[in-house]
């Protein structure tokens, strides 16, 4: 059984989507999460506290800058924008792929965790994320 979620983001940051996983399992098994695109990630991470995903979000622009940042003038990579090719460096770092268990139609997350597309780029855009769910 697969489905393909769309996300629509406003700019770098975290977007929760468990929900939306949530209503679509069914049965046990095991469900596989896709994200189709280079500059954007998945994560599983704490859905209790905002100020996650704010350190989350500012930890990465800290480690990968902008390419307008004078440390990153070695990358030639720069004619989509300052923040493509950070985007991309983030995705190599981070998960682009989710594994979760599902027991009788739930997914088998810890009490505090979500599922998270971490959009990498400043404009706006609409990431898929395909789901895949294999039945016992």
């Amino acid at each position: 059984m697969q489905t393909t979620f769309t996300i629509a983001t406003r700019g770098q940051g975290l977007y929760e989507f468990t929900h939306d996983v949530s209503k679509w399992v069914t049965g046990t098994g095991l469900l596989t999460l896709f994200v189709r695109h280079t500059s954007a990630s998945l994560l599983i991470q704490e859905n209790a506290d905002p100020e996650v995903k704010t350190d989350l979000k500012v930890f990465f622009a800290r480690l990968v800058p902008p390419t307008t940042d004078p440390s990153m003038s070695y990358l030639t990579h720069t004619y989509e924008g300052p923040d493509d090719m950070p985007g991309h460096i983030k995705a190599a770092m981070m998960p682009v792929s989710l594994s979760i268990p599902v027991s009788n139609g739930k997914l088998a997350l810890g009490t505090w965790q979500g599922i998270y597309l971490f959009e990498h780029r400043d404009a706006p855009h609409h990431r898929s994320v395909v789901a895949h769910m294999l039945r016992d």
